[in-house]
């Protein structure tokens, strides 16, 4: 959620939060993980939107099924704005933060609302069933309604990092970046959001994608050791 609000302050969004979990965690990983009760989440969003007209959603960690389902009761009645999900199954590095409940909920309840969805290779393999060519995982997503699928290649092998933007009609835009050295807490998560935050803005998807990885890249290339784990992205390296 940090990782959130600073991108999204860095990028001239006011966030709103509705927190649907809580963790135990630092920089070189997850302790422990409460989900808070999904009725918890359906009022914190009914407070907030009833006061505040929102621009974007963005959705990260939801921590269980039944939150994952309230998620998508409160994104239906606002269809016209924008959402944008970061699939966050586990840490980096590799505390489960989904089970397969959660996972199946997301697909059959949020992916069809879904504006963007942002899975890192292993997590649009996990989505997908069945499926391994990341084309075909696009397909398959885009094909629960989904309407741009951008995945990321954090996790694949090569001196670029390659993220793919995908639609109904197949590739809509292929951008590569180099490889950093470091590791990163919240990579992912400022990616989604940065996301979110331009097409809050106002900005085409094809180009909010592009912004934000951006963005993204030149965060994690100002990244900083705040503890003993992995490096953060400095959200305000321009500044």
């Amino acid at each position: 959620m940090q990782a959130d609000l600073l991108t999204l302050a860095a990028l001239g969004c006011h966030p709103l939060s509705v927190v649907t979990a809580i963790t135990a965690q630092d920089t070189r990983g997850v302790a422990n993980l409460w989900p808070l009760a999904s009725a918890w989440i359906a009022e914190q969003a009914r407070v907030l939107l009833d006061d505040v007209r929102v621009a974007a959603f963005k959705a990260g960690v939801l921590a269980s099924a039944d939150n994952v389902r309230a998620v998508g009761d409160v994104v239906q009645r606002y269809s016209q704005v924008p959402f944008v999900v970061d699939p966050v199954f586990a840490s980096g590095r590799g505390d489960a933060l989904a089970d397969d409940e959660a996972i199946a909920a997301l697909r059959e309840t949020l992916l069809p609302r879904t504006t963007v969805l942002t899975p890192n290779s292993l997590e649009a393999r996990r989505l997908a069933r069945g499926a391994a060519d990341l084309r075909d995982c696009a397909r398959q997503l885009v094909a629960t309604g989904c309407r741009y699928v951008l995945i990321t290649g954090t996790h694949e092998q090569g001196a670029e990092v390659v993220n793919t933007l995908y639609d109904e009609r197949g590739v809509v835009r292929e951008d590569r970046w180099p490889r950093l050295p470091g590791t990163y807490h919240g990579s992912g998560c400022t990616l989604a959001s940065a996301i979110a935050a331009r097409l809050a803005h106002g900005v085409a998807v094809a180009e909010a994608v592009r912004e934000a990885q951006e963005f993204t890249w030149h965060a994690l290339a100002a990244g900083f050791a705040a503890g003993r784990g992995q490096l953060l992205p400095n959200r305000f390296y321009g500044r």
